[in-house]
């Protein structure tokens, strides 16, 4: 079957995030929006099948899935990464970020350190200031326009500020690295030595570019996986972010029921009938959907780097290892956050993903969303070069 990511589809007035709040987020009406973690591309047909069977019976009560669901997410891990998993490890919640919270709830206590990578994801600094833990950073360093993680640093500060939880996004949001093993086994390495718990969220972990390759963390050894709590959701993967369902697995049985609890405590109880129902279908019939998913954004991501470089000189292109996420370097344009701000939503009508929220040295970048269709693409980037050659 072939699948038509060239649709333009009208996402307007249907409570989108991405799609129709810009003024309520302080942008003005219009701005073409490349901003948030989904795609502008209808869900694989199966999971569309499947979830109009379960609406048409038209009752929508309290749900839970039985052994054929983790038998999908199970199969779909053992082909993929060649990890096996066992169903009394999987527990579900609404969403890695909820997961992240939860852990950390559960595995530190008020004024404990909990450690992160920027520049990444915001909802790591939020979660950990949120919970009233300090936040520790370990910046990765750009060095020739690639990031690299610097394991004096990384340990030191484990070993100075007495980190309990290491939160680790790989593939990494927003600089697109795909760490490899060597570097994941030298991450687990050290964690272990100073008894660091590793919440590992991979839920881009689907969506790899070219020879570059997700392995899962708790999967490299035996010790990992057991002080490891791993992060899974189709989410991000088939576009399902809306429905609200995550997979987290967590091998030893300690960690798992203090995660257990901490859930426990906040009240929440059965799953959102729909996620898992999507979920279910995505990974039993959505490989050849991902598959030409994967081939598209290649392309999608081709198309931006000979603009970027034929047509935007002052903006260079972190390459991506992974995610449809893409990380640009935005500093040759000499403006300050202001007056970049400006020139893109106001100039160039455009709504992207300011560098500034993933950490400070974030700033001077711009994270834009390759997840549309081409056309999409090129609207957005002939806007910007109108506005930079204005």
């Amino acid at each position: 079957m072939e699948f038509d990511f060239d649709e333009i589809i009208d996402r307007k007035n249907t409570n989108s995030v991405k799609h129709d709040f810009a003024v309520e987020r302080g942008k003005p009406e219009g701005v073409l929006p490349l901003w948030v973690a989904d795609m502008d591309f209808r869900v694989p047909p199966c999971v569309q099948e499947r979830i109009r069977t379960s609406a048409e019976l038209g009752i929508f009560g309290y749900s839970d899935v039985k052994s054929e669901y983790f038998h999908a997410v199970e199969q779909w891990y053992e082909r993929h990464y060649d990890y096996r998993l066992r169903e009394e490890w999987m527990v579900k919640t609404p969403g890695v970020v909820f997961a992240i919270a939860m852990a950390i709830r559960a595995f530190s206590e008020k004024g404990d350190g909990i450690m992160i990578q920027p520049p990444v994801y915001y909802p790591f600094q939020a979660e950990i200031l949120h919970n009233a833990r300090k936040l520790v950073t370990s910046e990765l360093q750009l060095s020739n326009y690639h990031y690299e993680i610097d394991f004096g640093d990384f340990e030191n500060r484990i070993r100075r500020d007495k980190v309990k939880l290491f939160l680790l996004c790989n593939p990494h949001n927003p600089v697109g690295r795909v760490f490899r093993e060597s570097e994941l086994r030298r991450i687990g390495e050290i964690c272990a030595r100073h008894g660091v718990i590793v919440v590992s969220d991979e839920i881009h972990s689907d969506i790899t570019f070219y020879d570059h390759r997700h392995h899962v963390f708790a999967g490299l050894s035996p010790e990992f996986e057991q002080m490891t709590i791993t992060c899974t959701s189709p989410s991000k993967s088939f576009n399902l972010a809306g429905l609200q369902v995550a997979n987290i697995f967590i091998a030893n049985e300690g960690l798992r029921a203090k995660f257990v609890k901490a859930i426990a405590e906040t009240g929440y109880g059965q799953p959102n009938l729909f996620g898992l129902v999507a979920c279910q279908a995505a990974y039993e019939g959505g490989r050849e959907w991902l598959e030409q998913l994967n081939d598209y954004l290649r392309g999608n991501l081709d198309f931006i780097r000979i603009f970027i470089q034929n047509r935007l000189p002052g903006i260079r292109l972190i390459e991506p290892e992974g995610t449809y996420l893409i990380w640009l370097d935005c500093r040759g344009l000499s403006l300050n956050e202001e007056e970049r701000e400006y020139l893109i939503v106001q100039r160039a009508g455009l709504w992207l993903g300011s560098g500034r929220t993933f950490g400070k040295s974030g700033e001077g970048f711009e994270r834009l969303n390759i997840a549309c269709p081409r056309r999409t693409l090129e609207t957005a980037m002939y806007r910007l070069l109108g506005a930079l050659d204005s």
